[in-house]
């Protein structure tokens, strides 16, 4: 079991077959819990408010297409922009 220091801000490196096993790399988001007296770490993905929106509204149905080509495309995006103001 790898033992690791807390340092100066509290900050803690993961060792690498930590990090390895669950798939953690730079950037990531983790959250931070704790379970009896533990401290637990659990990598989270967190999804733009705006792509969320786009991601329930195309569940709903409310999208345009597919297209055959990118004229026709642009040509249906025009005529829901005219309709829609």
């Amino acid at each position: 079991m790898p033992i690791v220091k807390v340092k100066g801000k509290y900050q803690v490196t993961l060792p690498s077959s930590v990090r390895n096993q669950v798939g953690v790399a730079v950037g990531d988001i983790l959250e931070a819990t704790v379970e009896k007296g533990r401290i637990t770490l659990t990598p989270k993905s967190l999804v733009d408010r705006d792509i969320a929106e786009g991601l329930e509204d195309f569940e709903k149905g409310h999208f345009i297409g597919p297209f055959e080509t990118a004229d026709a495309a642009s040509k249906a995006l025009r005529r829901t922009t005219k309709r829609d103001k």
